[in-house]
């Protein structure tokens, strides 16, 4: 078990220290969005966005409006 946390806190750039805390994270303090709640945010998000095909310079200025 030891090698596989080292192995996968060096794949996520972490202490082991720090890996070991985020999987005892994940198994004690789950998220609790349920699949119907993400189905909704989905569903808003999508709602959202313009009607129409976007175009390549659409997602360009999109990508560089959160670069400021």
């Amino acid at each position: 078990m030891y090698e596989r946390l080292k192995a996968a806190a060096g794949l996520h750039r972490r202490s082991l220290n720090s890996e070991a805390i985020v999987c005892l994270e994940a198994v004690l303090l789950p998220n609790r969005t349920t699949a119907d709640d993400r189905l909704a945010r989905a569903r808003e998000l999508r709602a959202s966005l313009p009607r129409g095909p976007f175009t390549a310079a659409d997602i360009d200025a999109a990508k560089r409006a959160g670069r400021k």
